[in-house]
């Protein structure tokens, strides 16, 4: 299980890999890697998926200086420490309740 304090601690030690992936995702949802960062270091784990390869992920729930809310999924290296943005985005409130809990279909 990913603990969010580790993920914390590789984005302020600079051990980040970013996936060409969430980059076109950042962009396109206007996200700076800033805000990224930050709403990670006030955010919390809403989902974990511990069967993902190469390593286990998660999803964070965080909220930008605007207190707009941003879904990052991470994956986390336990041996070199270092963390992977997988993916990040602004959620629809069609899709999620209170951004934390996933609508039914």
């Amino acid at each position: 299980m990913i603990i969010i304090d580790d993920i914390i601690e590789s984005i302020r030690a600079k051990r980040i890999r970013i996936t060409d992936h969430a980059d076109e995702e950042a962009y396109n949802d206007t996200l700076s890697l800033e805000e990224i960062y930050s709403s990670v270091l006030t955010g919390e784990i809403i989902e974990q998926y511990p069967d993902d390869k190469p390593y286990p992920s998660c999803l964070i729930y965080g909220k930008n200086i605007k207190n707009e809310p941003i879904h990052s999924v991470w994956a986390y290296n336990i041996e070199t420490k270092a963390s992977v943005l997988i993916t990040v985005y602004r959620p629809d409130p069609d899709r999620w309740i209170d951004w934390k809990t996933r609508r039914k279909p």
